[in-house]
């Protein structure tokens, strides 16, 4: 049976303005289904998304589930949108207390949002709970961008009784994309609150990029330098860990090579 891969990032083109992971995580997808293997491909539905020009739909079935975070409710809206060219679906994660501003991660004046701790915890559950309804089983996840941080430790921990992802594998894209200053001073209470273990957390007691990404880091079976240049602490750390760390690849090899890490990882 052709092996599962799930693509979950934080920017895709055309739906947000082409950058390096934006890029990669549209022709990725595409790439590895050309090889074979099964896809499916999550994005955030920022509100800065043309819905009418990229011909975004609700997906009726997937959507009016309430996840809660913090104690709160916050209704989830699925969207998905065609890539024809490649034959391929792009899901958007929806909700308007989180994506309904016209800006993605900063206000109009470059300002990190208060609530992008809140709005991360709602799209990694938002992204696992959509396959659930899809019982979609990936062999492996590959996260693509900070924003995408936590789904190693909700897989590994939140999830893992879920037969659908008891045996996935996670690997994590790091891109030169730091944000200046700390998440939520309570991102730790929050995530504990959905059960996660405490000691686990204790890395991101103080919330900024390195620790929400070396978050990531300690709960993937793979990491993949998506940039020339990423963060030397975050490059040092990753290579302490026992697991496959692939280092950059330009945009001729990459596919390739991803390809062969994935067959590496899943044995």
């Amino acid at each position: 049976m052709a092996k599962r891969i799930l693509f979950v990032s934080q920017e895709i083109t055309p739906y947000l303005p082409e950058t390096e992971m934006s890029v990669i995580a549209r022709n990725l997808p595409q790439g590895i289904q050309d090889k074979g293997k099964e896809i499916r491909t999550f994005m955030p539905k920022f509100g800065c998304i043309n819905e009418r020009r990229n011909q975004l739909h609700e997906v009726i079935r997937l959507s009016g589930m309430n996840l809660i975070i913090d104690d709160n409710d916050h209704p989830l809206i699925i969207k998905v949108a065609s890539i024809q060219a490649a034959r391929m679906q792009v899901y958007f994660i929806d909700n308007e207390d989180f994506f309904h501003r016209k800006f993605t991660l900063q206000d109009k004046n470059g300002k990190f949002f208060d609530d992008n701790d809140e709005r991360a915890i709602f799209f990694t559950r938002g992204v696992v709970e959509t396959v659930k309804k899809l019982q979609w089983a990936p062999d492996l996840i590959h996260c693509h961008g900070w924003f995408t941080s936590l789904l190693p430790i909700y897989i590994k921990q939140f999830y893992h009784d879920d037969p659908l992802f008891q045996k996935t594998k996670m690997v994590t894209s790091i891109y030169d994309q730091e944000f200046d200053g700390p998440l939520n001073k309570r991102l730790k209470e929050k995530l504990a609150w959905d059960g996660l273990n405490k000691p686990d957390l204790e890395i991101i007691s103080e919330p900024n990029y390195t620790n929400f990404v070396k978050l990531a880091i300690n709960f993937s079976d793979g990491v993949i330098f998506g940039s020339k240049e990423i963060n030397p602490e975050l490059k040092d750390y990753s290579m302490q860990q026992s697991v496959p760390v692939l280092e950059y690849q330009d945009e001729s090899t990459y596919i390739d090579a991803y390809s062969d890490l994935y067959d590496k990882i899943l044995g």
